[in-house]
């Protein structure tokens, strides 16, 4: 986890999304994606040891390796619902060389340990939603 004294004043504040969850991590533009997952690694295993919660029953298990982390960026940075596009990054490549900026979104997911260069990995990001049918909250006179 960051400490408030590993701050620098270059560091991006990314935000990283997958499915419900959003992790604010401050990441150095400098530094190699590779640190980049597993800082995201660290923090996910901290917070959530035993998976991601998707439902009260169900929940997705961490990666056990940060090189199993698959990130992309949004196909319109206005407006997340229209997808994402893989960020495919090499050895070496760093965010500031990808033309992140601060305050930035990426979506993250995994890839399972045994997939091959065909895979697809699929970034679901949900987002939450105003239904204007749906007023549970108010209660009429």
């Amino acid at each position: 986890m960051v400490r408030h004294d590993a701050l620098h004043d270059i560091d991006l504040s990314i935000r990283f999304k997958h499915g419900v969850y959003t992790i604010l991590l401050f990441v150095s533009p400098m530094k190699p994606f590779s640190d980049v997952a597993e800082e995201l690694l660290e923090t996910l295993q901290e917070r959530y040891p035993a998976g991601l919660p998707i439902s009260a029953r169900s929940k997705t298990a961490l990666p056990e390796s940060p090189q199993q982390i698959e990130f992309a960026v949004p196909k319109s940075p206005i407006d997340l619902s229209q997808g994402w596009t893989p960020l495919e990054v090499g050895e070496g490549d760093t965010p500031g060389g990808r033309g992140l900026k601060d305050n930035d979104v990426i979506a993250f997911a995994f890839k399972p340990a045994d997939a091959d260069d065909d895979y697809e990995t699929t970034f679901e990001v949900d987002f939450p939603r105003l239904d204007d049918d749906e007023d549970d909250y108010m209660e009429e006179d």
